[in-house]
């Protein structure tokens, strides 16, 4: 298993705004480190190429797990998870009016947001205080 460097942590970390590429929960206010995850799992033929890694708060990374797919509860469908690296946030997942929730808008969206919990609810009370205080959403 290859070991990353410290620089291409840092990039890791600098791409991600040191943010949970799913929840965007800020690594500063995590009581819990960060992993570095492989998007498409090693078991799934996935490499370590940057271009599949993000950074990935505790709860995002546990439950996403070596999963590439989850269903889509509007359709019944299967479809894939969210992909940093190949797919844009905002094309995805839309804010709630209060900020404190992820609204999937999409069936990668809503299928992800189910399927990592997005808004457990730790993250969204979180997202409320810091919203509070105007550290919410990360820039």
């Amino acid at each position: 298993m290859p070991e990353l460097t410290a620089r291409q942590k840092e990039l890791i970390n600098e791409r991600a705004q040191r943010c949970c590429e799913y929840c965007w929960s800020q690594l500063k206010f995590s009581p819990d480190p960060f992993s570095i995850e492989h998007i498409i799992p090693l078991s799934k033929g996935g490499t370590y190429d940057l271009d599949n890694l993000a950074l990935s708060c505790q709860g995002c990374n546990n439950r996403k797990y070596n999963l590439t797919e989850a269903i889509d509860l509007i359709d019944g469908k299967l479809v894939p998870l969210y992909h940093p690296r190949q797919q844009l946030h905002v094309e995805h997942f839309v804010w709630s009016d209060d900020f404190t929730e992820l609204i999937g808008i999409s069936p990668t969206g809503r299928a992800t947001v189910v399927r990592l919990q997005l808004n457990r609810e730790g993250v969204v009370n979180l997202r409320g205080l810091l919203r509070e205080k105007n550290l919410h959403p990360p820039d």
